[in-house]
């Protein structure tokens, strides 16, 4: 999972003893308590995917939105159909969990979501916060 990660990560720089020891236990928390989906894309015993999904409460939907936050795939992977799997398990969670739509923030893959029926709304802005954990400049 953590190499998956790494690669995925642009804007930071995941560190292992953290991601072991707070991060991922926070994810598998909140997926156990379905405030968060966490799916994995397995080969044989290997991990080969992922994809990791926040659910929150809405005002404006009147309901709660699934924000898929992550997807990563092993790149000798990625175009055979991975990653679209992964997609269409995170819009299955939402349907039975009865949220009112599945949001992806991207730069970078906008036409693999395009591909998969999603359509482009708002513009993704972000605040660092000052001493946090973003690396400028990545």
């Amino acid at each position: 999972m953590f190499r998956l990660l790494r690669d995925f990560a642009t804007s930071y720089r995941p560190d292992r003893a953290r991601y072991e020891s707070v991060t991922f236990p926070q994810v598998l928390r909140a997926a156990a308590e379905h405030r968060a989906e966490f799916l994995v894309a397995e080969q044989g015993t290997r991990v080969v995917g992922y994809a990791y999904a926040a659910r929150m409460p809405t005002l404006f939907a009147d309901g709660t939105v699934l924000e898929l936050l992550e997807l990563a795939v092993d790149a000798p992977l990625r175009g055979h159909g991975t990653g679209s799997r992964l997609v269409r398990e995170v819009q299955d969670c939402a349907r039975q969990a009865g949220d009112t739509e599945v949001t992806v923030p991207t730069r970078r893959a906008a036409d693999f979501y395009h591909r998969l029926d999603f359509t482009e709304t708002a513009t993704f802005l972000k605040w660092p916060v000052p001493g946090g954990r973003e690396t400028p400049g990545r």
